[in-house]
């Protein structure tokens, strides 16, 4: 079948989606456009910032627009290409858009509220400690599992057969977009200075921000740093430290917004590139329940998929920092419903760029997910005359940005999970161990410090609990959205079919890691820091997401329907 029929059906459902299904949603729950929403009434300049629509749009999508989608979708094609576009396109529309959008919602319409606040106050604080405890666990495995994928791909290094040392063949390529990510930090910087002086916006503020992405792919790509993993796994955690404790104008969201140009860029270059060569998709459609690799397509597919479809992670930024700065209601569908479509939209780029890629027999091509979708839509730039360097650079500094882009914001959301874990309403008089395990440095520096522990694990290895974490922690936020909907007097039905699928799924998973890892044990193969690491987070998972179901499924069936004002 051909790549481009693919895109274009896959581009009108997703559309269709977000037409028909997202602003339903919206006139259901009711948004009020003349409604002081939390950034306007809790400015401190930090968190609670005031930000054009658009601009939300741009942290929100690159903040969630992650590894996700990109390395989901390649692996998960081991069972056929349409399980995986099937699942993406259901996914995306009616579980993971309806989810992020949800949590935005509920957010905004309760003073800009985490969704740890949200539980306590629909569920409890028992419920609340208890989600607090499992979202500090995710964003330890996202950390980890992101951190060595970027640090991977800016390692200049190879190891030989024989165990020597050397400049890999694309040392200069993997050199310059480590560089360039540099540049992009310090004009990140910049760049939000100068728009906190002059109030940059419109027409300004793009022409700034092109200026500054041009600016640090063309420094970057003339200085590349050559470099191995160890060092860049250290530059990548002192860069999400920054970006844990610095203000979000400072850095994270100029720093999204210069990020998205170059989603657009590679975006566009996948597109044009099917639209120029519309390659055959070489995938074979299906290829059987069981993977030999991978296990069974139920619930393996689902969980492998994760960001593409659904991902209770994207609920985190929703809750934890775009509702902070939405300065509209009438902005939160854009954001919070439309963000998550394109970034369907780009899990299916990234199948049909697989499929491309992948020789006439339907044998996928050899390499990581990152470099089939980087060494893909490169060579279609090639296409456009763009030079191999050039073309090579762009596309490793584009998916290495997916990866940073979640980075910065799973560690602050880490950060201020662990804050408020510890935290109590009355801080100025707490004790002084309280004040210091919320203190958000300390706070940022232990999530890192474990974080960095966990990198040990090796990205490969921590991606299926990473997937199995990210789908439990979504069911959890529904269960709770359930909840939030039912005693405003608002329709919430529509949440019972993904919130079931994904508890079924989910714990399905963590059930067969789990045992997995007793077996790999067992037959004295099993590892303390690979496999002993991964059961002990297995199990904390599950009995944490079982506690919480348990009390928010208890709250659920106990509240009275339209109890809370809506």
């Amino acid at each position: 079948m051909n790549t481009l029929v693919i895109v274009v059906i896959a581009a009108v459902c997703l559309l269709a989606g977000y037409t028909l299904y997202g602003r339903w949603l919206a006139n259901k729950w009711g948004i009020d456009p003349k409604a002081k929403t939390p950034a306007v009434l809790k400015e401190d300049g930090q968190d609670y910032v005031p930000t054009n629509g658009w601009v939300v749009f741009a942290h929100q999508f690159s903040s969630i627009a992650g590894a996700g989608p990109v390395t989901g979708a390649i692996q998960a094609a081991a069972f056929g290409w349409l399980p995986v576009l099937l699942w993406i396109l259901i996914g995306g529309i009616f579980f993971g858009a309806v989810t992020d959008f949800g949590a935005l919602y509920a957010s905004v319409k309760n003073e800009g509220k985490s969704m740890g606040l949200l539980i306590e106050k629909y569920i409890g604080k028992t419920g609340r400690k208890l989600f607090l405890l499992f979202c500090w666990l995710f964003t330890l495995i996202v950390i980890a599992a992101f951190a060595d994928m970027v640090a991977g791909t800016f390692n200049a290094y190879t190891v030989t057969e024989e165990g020597t040392t050397v400049l890999a063949e694309l040392a200069d390529v993997n050199g310059a977009a480590g560089s360039i990510s540099l540049f992009f930090m310090g004009f990140a910087v910049v760049f939000g200075l100068l728009q906190k002086k002059f109030n940059l916006d419109g027409w300004k503020e793009v022409v700034l921000g092109l200026l500054f992405t041009f600016a640090s792919l063309a420094l970057g790509m003339n200085m590349p740093l050559i470099a191995g993993k160890s060092t860049w796994l250290y530059v990548t955690f002192a860069y999400i430290f920054l970006a844990s404790v610095l203000p979000m104008w400072l850095m994270k969201q100029p720093r999204d917004y210069m990020t998205t140009f170059m989603f657009v860029g590679m975006i566009l270059g996948a597109v044009a590139g099917l639209l120029v060569a519309h390659p055959n998709m070489n995938l074979p459609v299906y290829t059987g329940f069981q993977n030999e690799k991978l296990g069974n397509l139920f619930p393996i597919l689902f969980v492998t998929v994760a960001c593409g479809a659904v991902s209770g992670f994207h609920s985190l930024v929703s809750s934890g920092t775009s509702s902070k700065t939405i300065e509209n209601e009438k902005d939160m569908v854009k954001v919070g419903y439309g963000a998550m479509v394109l970034e369907s939209l780009l899990a299916v780029l990234a199948l049909c760029v697989a499929g491309a890629a992948a020789s006439a027999d339907g044998t996928a091509a050899v390499g990581t997910p990152f470099q089939i979708f980087s060494n893909g839509v490169a060579g279609f730039l090639e296409i456009f005359g763009l030079p191999v360097y050039i073309a090579q650079c762009f596309m490793t500094m584009c998916v290495s940005a997916l990866a940073l882009t979640s980075l910065d914001a799973v560690a602050r959301i880490g950060r201020m999970s662990f804050q408020e874990l510890f935290s109590v309403d009355d801080m100025e008089h707490a004790e002084g161990w309280r004040k210091l395990l919320c203190n958000k440095y300390f706070s940022t520096v232990v999530t890192l410090l474990i974080g960095y522990i966990l990198t040990q694990i090796g990205y490969a290895n921590i991606w299926p609990l990473f997937g199995s974490a990210n789908q439990l922690l979504s069911a959890l936020v529904l269960i709770t959205l359930c909840v939030f909907l039912k005693v405003t007097g608002r329709e919430n039905r529509t949440l019972f079919p993904p919130l079931i699928v994904m508890l079924c799924v989910t714990f399905t998973a963590l059930v067969q890691r789990a045992i997995a890892m007793v077996k790999a044990f067992s037959a004295g193969t099993g590892v303390f820091m690979v496999e002993g690491l991964q059961l002990v987070l297995a199990i904390l998972l599950m009995l944490l997401g079982v506690i919480i179901v348990y009390t928010s499924g208890k709250e659920l069936f106990n509240k009275k329907k339209g109890t809370e004002a809506a």
